[in-house]
């Protein structure tokens, strides 16, 4: 039978780590400002001993975020450096010019307007924007949300690379309501038809009553880093005007990809709006 550790060691333990984690970010830094050091020279700025030092360089080499220079016993930052960097920086880039674009949008719809990012199996809301029709305060920043059953998590689906796309369908599918689309045969159908039509819809799929559609936002390089909801309730959003409210969204989404680079202009022609009840209650993404 195993003995729980003292208090004391268990502090000594996690300050250990900590010193650890610091340690590991002065590496970094100490690239960052070099661009390439060996294990000696880094050892000596960190004031540690060379083995602690090979250790460190270790675990970073294993996560990307250093390499060695060829065989000449320097490191220098890593890929990983960059795609942690690049990742952050189109997130905090896509939130700050999400702003405007959503709550335009969200002014000439009514509804609740929304902006989320792919987070490995999930949509991420990180900005919203309500309308004048969206009367309640649930929100859903950085709520994490069912790529199968919302408008935006479809876009994500569609414009994945198919074996990503097949690796998400090949899980289980939750079944929220009655009309959640569980079956993978019939999602890989309707996502077949998403990027030919501009935008993507869910009826009633994450909660009863409520409608979504959500459109892609790209990049300077083309990729879908993000997508642009709007939704609301069933009787606000029959099924005769979603094809002009994703033509909307699809026009919004167009305009924030422009905003980050894109050259997308948004599209001419926009069917006309049917007309819709008023009042009612903000709707999930």
């Amino acid at each position: 039978m195993t003995r729980a550790g003292r208090p004391g060691e268990r502090r000594k333990t996690a300050s250990g780590a900590v010193q650890s984690v610091d340690r590991a970010v002065s590496v970094l830094e100490i690239l960052a400002r070099r661009g390439e050091a060996g294990v000696t020279e880094i050892a000596d700025e960190l004031g540690v001993h060379r083995s602690t030092a090979f250790r460190l360089l270790g675990v970073l080499e294993n996560r990307g975020l250093v390499a060695q220079a060829g065989d000449r016993g320097k490191y220098h930052l890593g890929a990983g450096v960059l795609r942690l960097a690049g990742a952050a920086a189109v997130r905090l880039d896509v939130s700050q010019e999400a702003v405007p674009v959503c709550r335009d949008l969200a002014d000439e719809l009514g509804e609740t307007v929304n902006t989320a990012v792919l987070d490995e199996d999930a949509a991420v809301n990180i900005m919203q924007a309500r309308g004048t029709a969206a009367v309640t305060a649930q929100d859903w920043l950085g709520r994490r949300t069912a790529l199968h059953a919302t408008s935006s998590g479809k876009v994500f689906l569609a414009h994945m690379t198919p074996t990503h796309r097949e690796d998400q369908l090949a899980r289980p599918l939750r079944r929220f309501t009655e009309h959640t689309v569980t079956d993978a045969s019939a999602l890989r159908a309707e996502l077949e038809r998403v990027p030919g039509q501009g935008y993507a819809a869910t009826r009633e799929e994450l909660e009863l009553g409520l409608v979504a559609v959500a459109a892609p936002v790209h990049a300077h390089d083309g990729a879908v880093v993000a997508a642009i909801s709007v939704s609301g309730p069933v009787f606000r959003m029959p099924q005769e005007r979603v094809p002009w409210l994703g033509a909307r969204t699809a026009a919004a989404a167009a305009e924030l990809s422009r905003r980050m680079g894109y050259g997308v202009q948004a599209a001419g022609g926009l069917p006309r709006a049917p007309g819709r009840a008023g009042g009612g209650r903000e709707g999930r993404p």
